[in-house]
């Protein structure tokens, strides 16, 4: 069962920006398994992977 994916606008928990979860994007979440929407834009992504890297 082929599910239909729509842009969604999604507000950054970071940064307050509201950027879109594209069609394409949400098809890639499902096809890995993630159950989650992004809950930062990816500007903010990067950051925090940024962060997360000189933590070790």
């Amino acid at each position: 069962m082929e599910a239909n994916y729509e842009d969604i606008s999604l507000t950054c928990k970071d940064c307050g920006t509201t950027f879109t979860f594209t069609a394409g994007e949400q098809q890639f979440y499902a096809e890995k398994g993630f159950t989650n929407q992004p809950v930062r834009c990816q500007s903010c992504r990067k950051v925090k992977k940024q962060q997360r890297n000189n933590n070790y």
